[in-house]
């Protein structure tokens, strides 16, 4: 097994008994600290709540994919599962006994509040993203949302750099005429049919709307909003890619990634928190257990119920606590032993002329998060969405 493996012959390789938790291993290098990140966002709280909400996230899209399901990009879909976890734990009374953070108005409750998570000036861009293929998907989202390099998401994919350059340039003219394609086909009216193209090509040459356009756009909303969004090509794909996908905590979720973070003043964050994990392990952190519940191997990461309080009462809180904890001891241990057995691949990794794939570089310094005055206020929500400016190196860390 090399670095340069897709994500998609990662998940295959999980039915294999013999090579199961090598795939484990490396999923969880590429993929942790994202969705421990957002999970933490959603909870308006980092540690241990929100390392098991990210080992749910990992287990359910696994499962899935490897009971055959078709899936886009895993990152997008790892933190959609993270943000599902959060809401529907919330609405669990014993759940929340368990966890208090689930109980927190700028998290788990006010998440559970919420009736949809695309917010209808996002409507066309989250139908377009998901029409797009997986390959399409990857290389926005790792470029745009995560700032991160081409080398990346091609990485990823396992496709050559130079080649998936011109790919993205094809993503990005597919996910714009989705866009265009979502606003004809919603439209409430042949008005607004009509207007379709009259919109679309002169936002696209950076000119002016014509006259009876501008006056239509002020009469109708679904137009309106359509324009916004296809305003966001020029500039801010990265803000219109991350509402349109996750919706609660987006800017936040930008802001909290390390190749943006890097490129902007707010790099450095004194005593940001980093994210319990395979890596967390090595530093010995008392926060890192937490972070491998169920995820020692194949078989833990892809079975087992995904709230462990289902079926007790709120009365034996303690209990709970007691049981969480051996829970965490032992599965912290297997996960251990999968790390070391996957030592000999990043020794590999390390001598090899490969992308590095498993973990984000700083992007281009000119990137910045777009930051706008009706982002969310909360400030532990702002405080557990920032992490330090770099991926963890490594399962062997």
């Amino acid at each position: 097994m090399t670095a340069t493996e897709s994500d998609r012959h990662l998940v295959a390789r999980l039915r294999d008994p013999d090579g199961g938790h090598h795939a484990v291993a490396l999923l969880l290098a590429r993929h942790w600290r994202a969705t421990y990140d957002y999970a933490a966002i959603c909870l308006a709280a980092p540690g241990d709540s929100a390392a098991m909400v990210a080992t749910a996230a990992f287990r359910h899209v696994l499962r899935r994919l490897t009971g055959g399901a078709v899936g886009g990009a895993l990152r997008p879909q790892l933190l959609v599962a993270a943000r599902e976890t959060v809401r529907e734990w919330a609405a669990d009374e014993a759940a929340c006994a368990v966890l208090p953070e689930l109980s927190r108005p700028s998290g788990g409750r006010g998440l559970r509040a919420v009736k949809s998570m695309t917010s209808e000036k996002r409507l066309l861009a989250e139908r377009a993203f998901q029409a797009l293929p997986g390959a399409f998907q990857c290389l926005l989202w790792h470029t745009e949302v995560e700032a991160e390099p081409i080398t990346i998401p091609s990485g990823l994919l396992a496709m050559d750099a130079a080649g998936a350059e011109g790919t993205l340039e094809q993503a990005r003219e597919q996910f714009r005429a989705g866009c265009v394609r979502a606003h004809r086909e919603l439209a409430p009216s042949g008005e607004c049919r009509y207007y379709n193209r009259l919109l679309d090509v002169p936002l696209r040459r950076g000119g002016t709307l014509l006259p009876d356009v501008r006056q239509h756009l002020r009469a109708c909303r679904h137009c309106r909003q359509a324009a916004e969004q296809l305003g966001h090509f020029d500039g801010g794909l990265h803000v219109l890619l991350a509402e349109a996908v996750l919706g609660w905590g987006a800017r936040r979720y930008l802001d909290s990634r390390p190749a943006r973070a890097a490129a902007g003043p707010a790099a450095a964050v004194p005593g940001a928190h980093r994210a319990p994990g395979p890596a967390g392990l090595a530093r010995g952190g008392r926060r890192g257990i937490a972070g491998t519940v169920g995820v020692g191997s194949a078989g833990g990461l892809l079975s087992g119920r995904t709230a462990p309080w289902r079926g007790h009462g709120q009365g034996h809180g303690n209990r709970h606590r007691t049981a969480l904890a051996v829970a965490v001891g032992l599965a912290s241990l297997v996960l251990l032993a999968t790390v070391l057995a996957a030592k000999g691949w990043t020794a590999d990794r390390a001598a090899a002329s490969v992308p590095r794939v498993t973990w984000g570089a700083p992007g281009d310094p000119a990137r910045r998060a777009v930051v706008a005055p009706d982002a969310p206020s909360a400030s532990a929500s702002e405080n557990s969405g920032r992490t330090m400016a770099h991926h963890p190196s490594g399962p062997n860390r």
